[in-house]
């Protein structure tokens, strides 16, 4: 219950026993006795339909490709390589009808380790021939990163998807080294991208 709710519905209770021993003069008694009504009344109402403003992630977009039809496989078209790029971008691509793996985008920063990105569904969203992820980036101005997409199979995604969740869970963003990537998981592109500004603590 929201603060404005409870409140509303405390002002609403005080009017009412306000009313309830207020005898000198019924009218006024009667008055403050249906304003205080309407407010339980309203909070009541109110209740469990007032929701807080959740926090809304904000991301910027990259350059990007054309897309050229028909599409035969798996392909990155935002950011573009050697694109410079914000702290969270929206790395977007296409993939072919009948494609039926998970995708997933892992950064490569300058300290050689892979980073699975994800959002609220973990694997990158896909719907009618496009996919998208949120990807977020940790470090310095002018740093490179090389982004990197792969294919995989659903073992492989739910070991980047537990490995996420255990990074949150630890509150420690350790990375994966080379060979920990699974035999599921397959390279389809890898772009290069720069940081236009420094992102530590961004994340």
């Amino acid at each position: 219950m929201s603060t404005e709710v409870i409140i509303t519905v405390v002002a609403g209770l005080a009017l009412l026993l306000f009313s309830l021993l207020y005898n000198k003069k019924r009218s006024i008694s009667l008055v403050i006795g249906t304003i205080g009504f309407l407010l339980v009344t309203y909070g009541g109402f109110t209740y469990g339909t007032l929701q807080p403003i959740p926090y809304a992630e904000t991301f910027n977009t990259g350059n990007k490709l054309a897309i050229h039809y028909p599409i035969t496989e798996v392909q990155v078209i935002s950011p573009v390589n050697n694109d410079a790029v914000k702290c969270r971008i929206l790395t977007m691509g296409v993939y072919p009808e009948g494609h039926d793996k998970d995708i997933w985008v892992l950064l490569k920063p300058s300290d050689d380790k892979y980073y699975p990105q994800s959002d609220w569904t973990n694997t990158s969203y896909k719907e009618k021939g496009e996919w998208q992820v949120v990807t977020r980036f940790g470090g310095d101005a002018g740093e490179t990163y090389e982004l990197i997409v792969y294919e995989t199979t659903p073992e492989a995604s739910s070991y980047f998807s537990e490995t996420i969740a255990n990074w949150k869970t630890a509150n420690e963003y350790v990375g994966l080294e080379f060979g920990d990537i699974p035999n599921g998981a397959t390279e389809v592109e890898r772009i290069t991208v720069t940081l236009e500004d420094s992102c530590r603590g961004a994340n």
